[in-house]
């Protein structure tokens, strides 16, 4: 099932990078920002993650929470957080279940290899859970501006 934009987001339940459970229910009420994205430490994946960072004040006082997830562990997680100062939330979903519910669970290609990966998708929530964008192509040095220009 492909999410579209109006559709509910999928409720979810996963482990931050403290071993915390935490829901989509929690931020009921919030505009919340859900970032896919592939691996913690990584060239994009960094920048997309600092760039958030950095206009973090900014985003919160639009009203948005962030939350971002990859299929590494909680480990993993911290080590990322601690070591770019990271202000937000990182989920692990190294059972996949969250990128499988929200799609972003395809097929990529890297020199012609073909495997499964995590595709670089957020999705923009609603204070009533309700998907108002989805972001498919990720500036990732400018993903805050993608987002804001809503």
């Amino acid at each position: 099932m492909e999410l579209k934009i109006g559709d509910k987001a999928p409720e979810f339940e996963a482990r931050d990078q403290n071993g915390k459970t935490v829901k989509l229910s929690d931020y009921r009420g919030k505009k919340v920002i859900l970032y896919f994205y592939p691996k913690d430490d990584t060239s994009g994946c960094t920048a997309q993650s600092c760039n958030l960072r950095d206009n973090y004040s900014h985003l919160q006082q639009e009203g948005f929470e962030v939350i971002g997830v990859s299929i590494d562990g909680e480990e993993s997680h911290q080590k990322f957080i601690s070591k770019y100062e990271l202000p937000f939330t990182l989920l692990a979903d190294d059972d996949k279940k969250l990128v499988e519910q929200y799609g972003v669970w395809q097929e990529k290609s890297m020199y012609g290899r073909k495997y499964m990966g995590t595709m670089r998708y957020t999705f923009v929530i609603d204070e009533n859970g309700i998907l108002e964008d989805i972001i498919t192509k990720v500036k990732t040095a400018d993903h805050a501006a993608q987002i804001l220009k809503k």
